[in-house]
């Protein structure tokens, strides 16, 4: 039973949503965009109008952050689809605006600071 419990819980984890979306983004990306996304949790794209790049982080909100000409964080941007998705299928669906529409991506999206998301979640606690 133990054995079988631990291959249903493999084969859920390997197949599970986040998972999936985290293979497909891979399979979207480029082999330079998948390789920093390995090395840094991030990957870069260009915008379709304006040529300027961004720099998506892992994440589902106030993730992308535009860059200047130093490749430094200059403004932050949150835009997420109108439905809950798992966190790389968020990624994915802002890679693909951005680099098809940035100019109507922008118009809806809303301006945050251009501090990088943490690296790991804060834990928040709730008081009982």
């Amino acid at each position: 039973m133990r054995a079988l419990r631990a291959l249903y819980r493999s084969f859920t984890e390997e197949n599970g949503p986040e998972e999936r979306a985290h293979r497909l983004l891979r399979e979207w990306l480029s082999s330079e965009q998948r390789a920093q996304f390995d090395a840094k949790g991030y990957f870069e794209v260009t915008g379709s109008h304006t040529g300027r790049r961004y720099r998506i982080h892992q994440g589902t909100m106030s993730n992308v952050l535009e860059l200047d000409d130093e490749m430094e964080p200059k403004i932050g941007w949150c835009f997420v689809p109108e439905r809950p998705l798992a966190a790389c299928d968020v990624m994915l669906a802002q890679k693909i605006a951005l680099e098809t529409n940035e100019a109507a991506v922008l118009a809806l999206g809303n301006r945050v600071s251009p501090r990088p998301p943490p690296s790991r979640p804060r834990a928040v606690r709730r008081a009982y």
